[in-house]
């Protein structure tokens, strides 16, 4: 979905509540959705990397992180992805890290090849709401700088889903700095849920120290990105938010390295970005990749094992 994201999901307001009612619309359209679709079981494991919070929780980097971890364990692991035209650069993006990949329009089309090309474990890139495939576990993600929002489902807020989702979750994953309130609120939700903290970790940052530079992202969370690389210690003297998931024209990113120029700035964007990017024709856009690490990554490694 390409949308930047309204300050009003970002806490209880008059126009939050005036769009209350229009949740309802979400609420029942789930709850017909869970009644009226067959699941349908596959003879491999399935794991969902999903959220209730629309775009920016870090799902992706979780599923490559899932992924490398299983391959680790002499698993043949498969990244699944649901496609939409406006998903291209994640699906490129994830094509470029691991080797086993399938991207269609419907998910159960892409885990039937997954299993003819011999992949004994499916990682779900999203599909939390997906009610036709049955999971054997459910991962949900989290960034700890937006939490839940408002709390409202979409419009009136920021949610695909009722926090209640969680109790069909066995791990929680939230990306950022820990928040013992919110997961004191998950454990009252689902007792039985694991949480697990996680933080990126930028890679290629030498050739950016000590400079100014001009940051600009068209990503779930801009914010997130220019407040991760401040943490790294980059000079960040502007910065240029777009919608998720934004088309760029080739004449905006022509204005965007003229500014940089003219200002003696170093243009610098996300890795998802840049595979957007590189399709207009421009490959040497300056770009940040990141690593996810979880902090108590021997506790995630063994409640991954033990749901599979």
């Amino acid at each position: 979905m390409k949308l930047k994201k309204p300050k009003f999901w970002n806490n209880i307001n008059f126009l939050s509540v005036c769009l209350l009612p229009f949740s309802l619309v979400t609420i029942v359209f789930n709850f017909v959705k869970s009644k009226v679709i067959t699941e349908q079981r596959f003879n491999i494991p399935i794991i969902c990397v999903g959220n209730i919070f629309i775009g920016g929780t870090g799902k992706t980097p979780l599923s490559i992180y899932i992924y490398n971890l299983l391959k680790k364990k002499k698993f043949k692991p498969a990244i699944i992805k649901k496609y939409y035209p406006s998903h291209v650069d994640e699906i490129n993006l994830t094509k470029s890290k691991v080797k086993h990949f399938f991207s269609d329009q419907r998910r159960m089309l892409s885990i039937s090849k997954a299993v003819t090309k011999n992949n004994d474990v499916i990682i779900m890139d999203d599909g939390l709401q997906d009610v036709s495939i049955i999971k054997d576990l459910n991962i949900i993600c989290f960034n700890s700088s937006d939490l839940i929002g408002n709390g409202f489902l979409l419009p009136a807020g920021p949610l695909r889903d009722r926090l209640k989702k969680v109790s069909d979750c066995q791990i929680a994953v939230i990306n950022g700095k820990r928040n013992i309130a919110f997961e004191k609120k998950l454990k009252s939700t689902s007792s039985s849920i694991e949480i697990f903290q996680s933080k990126y970790e930028l890679k290629n940052l030498k050739k950016f120290r000590g400079k100014k530079v001009l940051a600009f992202a068209g990503i779930g969370n801009p914010k997130n990105f220019f407040r991760l690389l401040k943490d790294n210690g980059l000079k960040i003297s502007e910065e240029i938010s777009f919608p998720d998931h934004y088309n760029y024209k080739k004449n905006e990113i022509e204005n965007l390295i003229l500014q940089a120029k003219k200002k003696g700035l170093k243009l610098i964007t996300t890795e998802k970005d840049y595979f957007r990017i590189k399709q207009l024709g421009f490959k040497k856009i300056n770009y940040v990749s990141i690593n996810l690490r979880i902090i108590n990554y021997k506790g995630f490694e063994k409640e991954l094992m033990r749901n599979l």
